[in-house]
């Protein structure tokens, strides 16, 4: 028997109600009816349990039956700043980094950056999170944000232990990734990568850059592969 579907919501009630794009989920494409078990998550790292107790033309009403704890979400905080990339490949960072464990996702444009930002952009890679939330069995989505410097992103890191620059024309490492203990805070520049201003612009704000290798690797490629080290370092994924 596969396991509750899960949903989340903004605040958890007696009885509460699936609207827009959670309740054409639940209704079009999971076919829930009266009766069936579902899992709600309000963000706040519970989960409860709740019963289809009727459906209507716009909405889908639950009664929530109990609280339930689930130890998925992560121990330390992670952090991932990553510039904005063409296509679809902004999706794909944020929906791995909601399974590896990061806290919050900082999409930024850079001087190199050839992608644009809008609100319904937005609004995806917010939707793509709670996806990724609800299929790895989290209880919190990640945050996302946008900001349209590199200056604001950076800032976004000054409260966390651990700050790495990855950056690709370093000659050598100013910190190393097995260093990584606490909360952290990744930066992953975007497709043209970053200019020497931009480098000591982040060495000025506390972060020590960092080198990904002897190849240069894709900029989603680069996200992907410094969270999950950093996961790794922090006990995430062993």
């Amino acid at each position: 028997m596969s396991a509750p579907k899960r949903f989340f919501v903004e605040e958890i009630k007696e009885e509460v109600a699936l609207t827009e794009n959670e309740f054409r989920h639940a209704k079009n494409v999971l076919r829930l009816a009266c009766g069936d078990e579902v899992t709600l998550l309000d963000g706040s790292g519970k989960a409860y349990t709740a019963i289809v107790s009727r459906v209507e033309k716009a909405r889908m009403l639950l009664h929530v039956t109990g609280e339930q704890t689930e130890n998925t979400e992560p121990m330390s905080a992670m952090c991932l700043i990553v510039g904005l990339l063409k296509g679809d490949k902004t999706e794909l960072v944020v929906q791995k980094a909601a399974e590896l464990g990061a806290g919050k996702v900082v999409v930024f444009s850079s001087r190199y950056s050839s992608a644009y930002m809008n609100e319904n952009k937005l609004e995806r890679l917010k939707r793509v999170a709670q996806e990724a939330a609800k299929q790895c069995r989290r209880t919190r989505a990640p945050e996302i944000l946008y900001r349209d410097t590199l200056e604001k992103a950076l800032a976004e890191g000054d409260s966390f232990d651990c700050k790495l620059f990855a950056c690709e024309f370093l000659s050598e490492n100013e910190g190393t990734m097995s260093e990584v203990k606490g909360s952290c805070a990744l930066v992953v520049g975007s497709e043209g990568g970053f200019s020497e201003e931009e480098f000591v612009l982040a060495k000025a704000m506390g972060y020590r850059g960092i080198t990904l290798g002897k190849r240069i690797l894709r900029a989603e490629t680069a996200a992907i592969a410094v969270l999950s080290v950093a996961a790794y370092f922090l006990g995430e994924l062993g």
